[in-house]
């Protein structure tokens, strides 16, 4: 970086006894802010260098003074359709095209944990199955947004860890989000997101079409509204359902939790058993530290919640804790 630019450059050291002083030196270079970030472009001049030298080495293109002559108008063009498209195409001559493309950076995905639930973002029909990797195809019509990792694993008869690392390279592209378990017994409240469906048209929209149950008049803002502002500390989804059964009567709940916690309009609470008296007893031990939720439990030492919590309810050691 100097004089507030940032400089990325690419030296290229082609070594031959044709060249003065036995080598060719050159380096290809972007210009950019110096707050800028350049992390796509670092591919660009790499690829750009390595058609450089390709097209040095098979015709002579940088050291000859008339093909050189061409460079400063392929840049400028370079130049243009990068900041205009992200991507463009250079005809050098009749046997050379060279072909660059800024690809998005996005950031490293969360690591996916067999209790996680993966749900599209988008219909499922948006997206091409034959594009993807085979493990990712066989596992795509199982991702329904309420059967977890480890129950597609099982299901598609793939191995666990090769579904979290298709998943999670779905993740990376937005293709799914992940989502809890979904159960009655679980207990839910809003955020202060919960306001966006209020005030975001388009959040409405895509809300009540995606909780209305199929089949049904659209459910009405009222009652979505209503809804999620039921759930509170305290209130299960089987409470939630016996307290508002008109207004879910064209509404789908599982669908509706399934939203709020895809856009952040609710967000689950959680049960984690802590041992408070040290006793072996108390088994598995080391997942009761506080650190380990219910979901993940379960899918570790395959019991079911009902059978959980009647262990731990029978076990005085042990304090439950939401959070």
């Amino acid at each position: 970086t100097t004089m507030d630019k940032k400089l990325i450059g690419c030296p290229v050291c082609i070594e031959h006894k044709k060249y003065s002083r036995n080598a060719l030196l050159f380096n290809l270079g972007f210009v950019c802010d110096a707050q800028a970030k350049t992390c796509a472009l670092e591919p660009i001049v790499k690829k750009l260098s390595g058609y450089l030298t390709t097209l040095e080495l098979e015709t002579g293109f940088i050291s000859n003074e008339e093909s050189k002559q061409k460079l400063v108008p392929i840049m400028s063009t370079l130049l243009e359709d990068l900041n205009a498209k992200g991507a463009c195409t250079l005809p050098i001559d009749e046997s050379n095209t060279i072909h660059l493309k800024l690809i998005e950076q996005r950031k490293d995905p969360q690591i996916v944990q067999e209790y996680d639930v993966p749900v599209f973002t988008e219909s499922k029909d948006h997206f091409i199955k034959s594009q993807w990797d085979l493990t990712t195809q066989q596992i795509f019509p199982y991702i329904d947004g309420f059967r977890h990792i480890q129950k597609i694993s099982a299901e598609a008869d793939v191995e666990l860890n090769l579904v979290r690392i298709a998943v999670q390279n779905l993740l990376y592209y937005g293709v799914v989000t992940l989502v809890s378990i979904f159960q009655y017994s679980n207990v839910y409240c809003t955020t202060p997101k919960i306001q966006n469906l209020i005030d975001d048209k388009p959040i409405q929209e895509q809300c009540l079409a995606y909780v209305t149950k199929p089949g049904q008049k659209r459910a009405s803002l009222r009652d979505v509204f209503q809804l999620y502002c039921g759930l509170s500390p305290g209130t299960t989804v089987r409470d939630l359902c016996s307290r508002y059964a008109q207004q879910l009567q064209r509404v789908d709940e599982r669908k509706l939790v399934q939203f709020g916690l895809m856009k952040g309009l609710i967000r689950r609470l959680q049960k984690y058993p802590v041992k408070v008296v040290r006793d072996e007893r108390s088994r598995p031990p080391r997942l009761y530290t506080g650190c380990h939720s219910y979901d993940e439990i379960c899918c570790k030492t395959g019991m079911s919640y009902k059978e959980l919590d009647e262990r731990l309810e029978n076990d005085p050691n042990i304090i439950v804790c939401w959070k």
